[in-house]
């Protein structure tokens, strides 16, 4: 039993900077972070992303360059995503396939550059699909499950072969972990691990990301038949156990803010190293709330960065990840 008032004061505890900071429960440093990069066609190029203020995307000559920043900030991964050219976007997705794509040639630019940052890629289909969808469809529109199993297991290996650390599967297909799990070893890729977006929500705060790698607007219909209801959470603990019983060495939650509670719940029942996507909606809050003056913008990101650690997130994707290593290193 501790004392209580007067003989307690709670304030000493706050009563000056070095004693916040020896009492600090959390902190943050720039190995917490992944950042995502996104890639684009052609030479010498970067495009702005209009609703992510700050956000480009690189053409493989210059995702190296990138890459370079990351690293001499101390943040050890980035994450890749492509924007596929239109003419490369089909029904099934071969693009995704090609083992001299975007994402592939992206990866061996950075390891050339830098190799000793980690390279996560997603595996998924909606940035090679006509129809924005993360998987194949039947003529009915429906996302076939099994049949995007196989050819997700086909889009690991080639990310695989060609240098990626970490592939993630973020397409909320059942059982595709079990699938790339097994075929990563069988192809002798044994050290690639996977982090398996288990608990991804039907988010409404998904939308700058679309515009970023070019399927915004072409979705027909929505993705609430594969990624999860918001409304859950028991579910999410069901999803994480199955992924990690299939294989998966680390598990995320997506988005990020709105679902502390979801990566309180997966740390607490499972121990295991448990990630969070700081998405493209929240990112774009933060920037337009600090461009009106409704709040300091180092502050926002430091704080919101912080709440997923003392959630329990091991790391972080964040497109405030050179930003958050800039502050904190200052």
């Amino acid at each position: 039993m501790s004392a209580s008032f007067p003989y307690l004061r709670m304030r000493r505890g706050r009563s000056s900077p070095w004693m916040r900071a020896m009492l600090a429960e959390n902190r943050l440093h720039p190995s917490d972070f992944i950042w995502p990069l996104f890639i684009c066609e052609g030479r010498d190029c970067a495009e702005p992303i209009g609703s992510l203020p700050g956000v480009s995307r690189w053409s493989v000559d210059r995702i190296g360059a990138k890459a370079k920043e990351a690293a001499a900030l101390g943040i050890p991964c980035v994450a890749l995503f492509p924007n596929t050219p239109e003419a490369l976007r089909t029904e099934r997705a071969e693009e995704a396939l090609n083992q001299d794509n975007l994402i592939c040639r992206a990866i061996r630019a950075i390891k050339d550059s830098v190799p000793g940052i980690g390279v996560l890629t997603d595996v998924a289909l909606d940035p090679y699909t006509a129809h924005g969808h993360d998987g194949l469809t039947d003529e009915l529109g429906n996302v076939i499950n099994d049949d995007t199993v196989s050819v997700l297991v086909e889009q690991a290996l080639v990310q695989a072969a060609a240098g990626a650390d970490i592939v993630a599967p973020s397409d909320m297909m059942d059982g595709r972990v079990a699938a790339i799990r097994g075929a990563l070893e069988s192809a002798g890729h044994q050290n690639v691990a996977i982090m398996a977006y288990a608990a991804k929500y039907a988010s409404a705060f998904y939308g700058p990301f679309r515009e970023a790698v070019g399927s915004q607007g072409r979705l027909k219909g929505d993705k609430r038949d594969y990624q999860m209801d918001p409304a859950n959470i028991e579910e999410a603990l069901r999803e994480v156990e199955l992924d990690l019983a299939e294989g998966a060495d680390f598990v995320m939650v997506k988005p990020g803010l709105p679902y502390l509670d979801v990566v309180a719940r997966v740390k607490d029942a499972f121990g295991v190293p448990t990630f969070v996507y700081q998405v493209s909606g929240e990112y774009a809050m933060i920037e337009h709330a600090a461009a009106a003056g409704a709040g300091d913008r180092d502050a926002l990101i430091l704080e919101t960065l912080v709440a997923f650690k003392r959630a329990g997130a091991t790391g972080v994707l964040t497109y405030h990840a050179l930003d958050a290593a800039r502050l904190i290193s200052d």
